[in-house]
């Protein structure tokens, strides 16, 4: 029998273990729902520090600690404006996950069907 390999070009469709790994540490990043709310805000716009701890009605300490653990994680990226640093997210898979997982979560609460009947 032959090996299938994926669009991805996954052996047989299963990711490698260094990609599971990394889809995981990403998952992970997003489990908090600070950090959710700080991407979701980050990717129509860049922000600092000060306008996220406002709009979000968290503390600037806590914003600062979780931008830093977004930003090991590769999932967003500064730069400098003066003396302000603003955020924005780095690439358009996290606005995709982020809209995945609000839409399927916001189907469940108001127990919307899965797919459109015809």
């Amino acid at each position: 029998m032959y090996a299938h390999v994926n669009q991805l070009g996954w052996r047989d469709g299963v990711p490698p273990d260094d990609v599971v790994d990394d889809a995981s540490m990403l998952l992970r990043m997003l489990a908090d729902p600070t950090r959710m709310r700080i991407l979701w805000r980050l990717r129509a716009e860049e922000c600092d520090v000060a306008t996220l701890a406002h709009v979000l009605d968290v503390g600037r300490p806590a914003v600062s600690q979780h931008l830093a653990k977004l930003r090991l994680a590769g999932l967003v990226g500064v730069r400098k404006d003066g003396r302000r640093s603003l955020y924005r997210t780095r690439g358009v898979h996290v606005a995709s996950l982020l809209e995945a997982a609000f839409g399927a979560a916001d189907n469940r609460v108001n127990n919307l069907p899965d797919h459109p009947t015809p």
